[in-house]
């Protein structure tokens, strides 16, 4: 992917901000200086130094941070300050973590790292703890406290709070390099808002393509808010996690335009894969009892909300038969899954369209 023929510019992942700051505490800590740059290793065995923003030390311990640049991405959390504090822990402790401002406190069941713990995900954990054994030696005792300042304001524009994560955002990241536009980020909180969902022991979930659309099968089912997840154009992503890792019941539910593509048999909705199809959907008109008229309306229609009020006003229910070739799209994504789907299509109003009730996927 280009923009203005350049290639995007890749960045580094909080956890590997968070890492880097780590050691050069460390090093701080143990030695008086801070290492500026401060090379840390990646989780692939790629080396990369990272310049200090700031550097403190105090009795007993030793802070250091790092300015986010998340490349080309467009991550909340690009210029974030990322900032470690070292201090001497005890004998046997070994790396220890410890929640400072900005970083998210886990307070419900199912995400990686256990209920009262710093949302410092696993492998952000081991990049800071060898971090620490580089600057510190092998054995080292040292607590690490992880702090964003802001980060408690950041996470608002995150996924966190509905997850049970509070206070501040994640440390994240796999690779400890940040992919633009790779959307990483969106369907790792896809996959985490279904795990804690299944922890909690919900047993019905409901994607949704968009603000609007999530408020309306709330509404319609009255939902938990952990029972809720936001897929955007994902849900080929959502739909394939739920396989490996099903719940009895399952909602989808999109706008009138990205179902009409999910009927058309695309997973990943997103207006860069393409438009609906007007042709086919004429033809759906024309089955559901439409006109030739309004198939040719439809055909000539600027988008799918012109369509589906065109076959309105005619008293055709074009949203029930998206519904079932949706379903029929998104049945096949489940295969193999004890679950059963619902389809729901709503108007950019929040209005029902369409709906193809629950069945089981392994009986179609």
């Amino acid at each position: 992917m280009e923009t203005e023929d350049r290639p995007l510019r890749r960045g580094w992942t909080t956890g590997a901000c968070a890492a880097a700051a780590a050691k050069a505490a460390c090093a701080a800590l143990t030695t008086g200086d801070f290492p500026d740059p401060v090379e840390i290793g990646l989780p692939g065995g790629r080396r990369v130094a990272f310049a200090l923003a700031t550097t403190e030390v105090r009795d007993g311990e030793a802070t250091a941070g790092i300015v986010k640049d998340a490349g080309d991405d467009p991550d909340v959390t690009h210029g974030a300050l990322v900032k470690a504090t070292a201090r001497r822990a005890a004998a046997g402790s070994g790396v220890t973590f410890r929640r400072g401002e900005g970083v998210g406190l886990v307070t419900r069941p199912g995400l990686p790292i256990p209920v009262g713990e710093p949302a410092i995900n696993p492998v952000p954990r081991k990049m800071i703890a060898q971090a620490v054994r580089e600057a510190a030696g092998e054995g080292a005792d040292i607590e690490v406290e992880v702090s964003v300042p802001n980060g408690a304001v950041l996470a608002e524009r995150t996924l966190n709070p509905r997850l049970g994560i509070l206070h501040g955002i994640s440390i994240l990241g796999t690779t400890g390099v940040v992919i633009p536009y790779s959307c990483s980020a969106w369907i790792h909180s896809i996959h985490r808002g279904i795990d804690v969902a299944r922890a909690m022991g919900l047993t019905h979930i409901a994607g949704s393509t968009g603000n609007t659309t999530e408020a309306a099968v709330q509404k319609f089912h009255d939902l938990h808010e952990v029972a809720l997840i936001d897929m955007g154009d994902f849900v080929g992503g959502m739909l394939k996690y739920v396989r490996a890792h099903p719940v009895a019941r399952v909602t989808i539910a999109g706008g009138v335009a990205k179902m009409t593509k999910l009927a058309q048999g695309m997973l990943d909705v997103h207006s860069k894969r393409g438009a609906a199809d007007l042709d086919a959907l004429a033809t759906v008109a024309i089955t559901a009892g439409g006109s030739a008229a309004l198939a040719d309306a439809i055909r000539k229609a600027n988008t799918v909300a012109e369509a589906f009020s065109l076959a309105g006003a005619e008293g055709v229910a074009i949203g029930d038969a998206v519904a079932a070739g949706a379903w029929k799209t998104a049945a096949g994504a489940l295969k193999g899954a004890d679950v059963e789907l619902e389809i729901l299509v709503f108007d950019r109003l929040g209005n029902l369209q369409g709906r193809k009730g629950f069945m089981p996927v392994n009986e179609r």
